[in-house]
C-alpha cells in the first residue's frame, strides 16, 4: 500500500495530487514552485455565472461575458504582414465572431469543439464581434457542474496548464494546508481597517461565494504587501537618520564660478533643488535624495553643482551611469566645464583596459582625480577612492540594488544623490521612495524648442521623408529608431539593418550612420562623435541612444514600430530631440492594423509631452515593474497591488507603517510579534536598508 504524502506549505507543487513532476514545470512558469506560492497566486479576474449572457442578447458597445463552443478557427493574412486569428463561437442562442490581431499562436491553442469563456467589448463589423477579448478554455464537465451564481476565479495560464488544473490543485492545497497559514498582522490593524484574517482571505480569494468576498480578500493581501513595503522604507529612513555622515558645506569657490560659466540662466526649479541639496550636504548625516525630472529639465547641471560642493571640501565625487554611451557623454560634456574650473576628472568603463586602466585606478586612489565618471566598472573590488564625499547614480532604476550599494560603500557614509528621468507622480514617488528626500524638476529651460509628435501610416511615409529632407536642408539632423538589431523569424518587425538600407536609399544625398549595442565601444564612440560634430546627417539606432544623448542640432526623430515601446521609453527617445532652440518633430510609423488598445496608447503619447502624465499612464497600463526597477529595489515585491487603482490603500498602509516605527523603532513590543516573524523572513532584503 502506497504511503500517503502529507502536504505542507513548503512542499513542492509536484506533490499535490494530480500535478506531478511534468506539470509542476508548467506551474513554475507562472511563478509557482511551492504550495505556499500557489495559495498566494491571485486570480486575474473572476467570472460570475449569474452575469453570463446568451449571444442573442449581446448589445453593441456593451462589456459582456459569454460561454460557447468553437465552431471555426482560421488564420487570415491581412496587409503589411499582419495576421488575423478568427474564431466562430456558438451557444444555443446563436453565433458571434471573435478576432485577435497579430496572435497567430492562437491557431494552435484554440481547437474546434473547445468550450470558451469570453469577456470583452462588443463592436460592430458586419454584425457583432469581440476584438482581442479575454478568453479561457474550459471543460464541458465544468460547465454542466456550475449552478446559477457560481464564482470562478481566472488565474494566469501558460501552455500546458489549464484553468481547471490550477483550480483542482488550489482546492487540495486549501483543504490540507490552510491550517498552517500564520497571521502576519496584529489584531489592532486587522480591527482598525476591518480586514479579513490571512486564512480567511486566502479561502475567499480562491473560493468566494460572492464577488464582494473576493474583493475583500484581495484588499487584505494588497494591504499586507503595501504595509511591509512601507515598513521596510520606514525602518530604512530611521536607520539613515541615525548615521553619521560628512558635513559638506558650500564654499562658493567652485560653484559660483560654475554658474558664471554657464551659457544660460538656471531655472527657478533648478535653484530651489540646489538649495535643498546644499542644505542636505551640510548636515552631519548622509544625504539620501532622489532628484527626478522630465526629459531635458536640467538634472545633470544640478548634479554637477552638488559634485563641486564635494570637491570644494577636498572630497571626491563620482557619477555612475547605466551605459557606456551615457557615461562617455557625461564625461565628454562635463569634463570641459570642469577643466575650466581646474577640477581634474576622468572616465572609467569596462572598455578602458591595460596601462590606461591602471593609471586611471591609481589617480582615483591617490585623490588626483576629483570627479570620476563611469559605469558599473566603478564598483569593481580593485577600485578604491581616496575620499569619497558624494555618489551620484544616474537612471537609478537600471541598476540592481547591490550595484548601487556597492558604489556607496566605496566611501564612509558619503552623500547619495539619485537621478531619474522616469518621472512619476509626487504622491506615488513619496510612497515608493519615502525613505529618500525627493526633489522634482518639472520646468524646462525656456530656450528649448517645441516638439511636435505625429502618428504616420505607411501611405504618408514618402511625404514624411520629403519633410525630413527639408529639415536636413536647413542643416538639421535626424534620428531613426528601431526596436531590434536583426530580423526575427517570430517577430514581424523591421530590423535596424533593414531600416538602415531603406534610409540610405531614401536619402542618397545625405550621410547616414548606424549604431547599436553589438558594435564595439570604440566604434560607437566614433559614430556618436561624428554625429555630434555634424558629419553624419542621419543616425539609425536602437535604444542604445535612449538616455542622455544630447545633440542640440537634431530636430527630427522617426520611430519604427512604436507599439514595441512603453510610454516612458518612447518619451525618453523623444527627449533626444528638442534640445536646441528650433522646433522639432517626432514621427511614429504605426501600422494601421494594430489592436485598438495599442492605438489608444500611442495616441495618448502623441498628444502628451508631459513626462509625469505619461509615467502615470504607464503605471496604469504596465504595472509598477519598471518604476520599481524590475524587482531590484531591495524591498518586498509588489505583485498584487496596483499603484494607481489601490493608491488609497497604499497611503493607508504607509501611514500605519511609519506610525508604528515612530512609536516602536525596533518593533520589539509583544503586540507586534507577528510582524517580527514576517520581518525575519525579509531579513536578507533588510540588509540593503540604505540603498533603494
Amino acid at each position: 500500500m502506497a504511503k500517503k504524502t502529507y502536504l505542507k506549505l513548503s512542499s513542492p507543487v509536484q506533490y499535490i495530487k494530480g500535478v506531478g513532476p511534468k506539470r509542476s514545470l508548467y506551474f513554475r512558469r507562472i511563478g509557482v514552485e511551492t504550495v505556499n506560492d500557489l495559495l498566494f497566486l491571485v486570480p486575474r479576474r473572476y467570472i460570475d455565472y449569474s452575469d453570463i449572457l446568451k449571444i442573442k442578447n449581446l448589445k453593441i458597445n456593451d462589456e459582456a461575458t459569454v460561454i460557447g463552443k468553437i465552431q471555426l478557427v482560421e488564420l487570415q493574412k491581412i496587409k503589411n504582414r499582419l495576421k488575423l486569428t478568427k474564431v466562430r463561437l456558438t451557444d444555443d442562442s446563436g453565433s458571434i465572431n471573435l478576432k485577435w490581431f497579430n496572435r497567430p499562436d492562437l491557431i494552435k491553442k484554440l481547437k474546434v469543439g473547445d468550450w470558451l469563456i469570453i469577456s470583452g467589448k462588443i463592436s460592430f463589423f458586419h454584425g457583432g464581434q469581440f476584438v482581442n477579448p479575454l478568453y479561457e478554455i474550459i471543460s464541458e464537465e465544468e460547465i454542466t457542474k456550475k449552478t446559477h451564481g457560481s464564482i470562478i476565479p481566472v488565474y494566469p495560464l501558460t501552455e500546458g496548464l489549464g484553468l481547471w488544473d490550477i483550480k483542482r490543485a488550489v482546492r487540495i492545497s486549501l483543504d490540507e494546508c490552510l491550517v498552517e497559514i500564520q497571521e502576519t498582522l496584529p489584531q489592532s490593524l486587522i480591527k482598525k481597517h476591518s480586514l479579513m484574517t490571512l486564512s480567511e482571505a486566502l479561502r475567499n480569494l480562491h473560493l468566494p461565494v460572492k464577488i464582494e468576498k473576493a474583493v475583500a480578500a484581495r484588499r487584505r493581501l494588497v494591504y499586507d504587501e503595501f504595509f511591509f513595503f512601507e515598513l521596510m522604507l520606514a525602518k530604512r529612513k530611521m536607520k539613515a537618520m541615525n548615521e553619521t555622515g560628512i558635513p559638506l558645506n558650500e564654499k562658493g569657490r567652485l560653484t559660483q564660478k560654475f554658474v558664471e560659466t554657464l551659457p544660460f540662466k538656471l531655472t527657478r526649479g533648478q535653484i530651489e533643488v540646489i538649495k535643498s541639496i546644499v542644505s542636505d550636504m551640510g548636515r552631519p548625516r548622509p544625504m539620501n535624495r532622489l532628484l527626478q525630472g522630465d526629459v531635458g529639465s536640467g538634472k545633470t547641471v544640478v548634479a554637477l553643482y552638488a559634485m563641486l560642493v564635494s570637491v570644494e571640501n577636498d572630497y571626491q565625487a563620482v557619477l555612475m551611469a547605466p551605459t557606456e554611451i551615457l557615461a562617455e557623454q557625461h564625461y565628454s560634456v562635463l569634463s570641459k566645464i570642469l577643466k575650466k574650473l581646474n577640477v581634474k576628472s576622468l572616465l572609467l568603463t569596462s572598455s578602458i583596459k591595460g596601462s590606461e586602466r591602471q593609471e586611471t585606478i591609481q589617480k582615483i586612489q591617490s585623490g588626483e582625480a576629483h570627479v570620476i565618471f563611469g559605469t558599473h566598472a566603478l564598483i569593481e573590488e580593485e577600485i578604491l577612492f581616496n575620499k569619497l564625499g558624494l555618489a551620484v547614480v544616474d537612471e537609478q532604476h537600471r541598476f540592481g540594488v547591490m550595484q548601487r550599494a556597492a558604489l556607496v560603500n566605496k566611501g564612509i557614509n558619503p552623500d547619495f544623490l539619485v537621478l531619474s528621468a522616469t518621472p512619476i507622480p509626487r504622491t506615488i514617488a513619496l510612497t515608493l521612495y519615502g525613505d529618500l528626500d525627493i526633489s522634482m524638476l518639472r520646468e524646462k529651460p525656456p530656450s528649448r524648442g517645441e516638439v511636435v509628435t505625429k502618428i504616420i501610416n505607411d501611405k504618408n511615409k514618402v511625404t514624411t521623408f520629403e519633410f525630413v529632407k527639408q529639415e536636413l536642408s536647413k542643416g538639421r539632423q535626424a534620428f531613426v529608431i528601431c526596436p531590434i538589431i536583426e530580423k526575427s523569424e517570430t517577430l514581424e518587425l523591421k530590423s535596424v539593418n533593414e531600416v538602415y538600407k531603406e534610409i540610405v536609399n531614401a536619402f542618397p544625398e545625405y550621410s547616414v550612420g548606424i549604431i547599436h549595442g553589438r558594435l564595439k565601444t570604440s566604434e560607437r564612440m566614433n559614430i556618436m562623435n561624428e554625429f555630434r560634430r555634424g558629419n553624419l546627417n542621419i543616425l539609425v539606432a536602437t535604444t542604445v541612444i535612449e538616455v542622455g544623448v544630447d545633440i542640440p542640432n537634431a530636430s527630427v526623430m522617426l520611430i519604427e514600430h512604436p507599439e514595441r515601446f512603453g510610454l516612458a521609453q518612447l518619451h525618453q527617445l523623444r527627449g533626444r530631440i528638442g534640445r536646441g532652440t528650433q522646433k522639432s518633430y517626432c514621427f511614429l510609423f504605426l501600422n494601421r492594423y494594430v489592436p485598438p488598445e495599442t492605438f489608444e496608447r500611442i495616441s495618448f503619447f502623441e498628444k502628451n509631452n508631459d513626462g509625469f502624465a505619461l509615467a502615470q499612464k504607464d503605471i496604469q497600463l504596465r504595472g509598477p515593474g519598471e518604476i520599481l526597477g524590475k524587482r531590484q529595489h531591495g524591498l518586498p515585491d509588489i505583485k498584487i497591488g496596483d499603484l494607481e487603482n489601490d493608491k488609497d490603500l497604499l497611503f493607508l498602509a504607509r501611514d500605519d507603517a511609519f506610525e508604528l516605527v515612530k512609536k516602536d523603532p525596533e518593533i520589539s513590543s509583544s503586540e507586534y510579534y507577528v510582524i517580527q516573524k514576517k520581518l525575519t523572513k525579509l531579513a536578507t532584503k533588510e540588509q540593503l536598508l540604505r540603498i533603494g
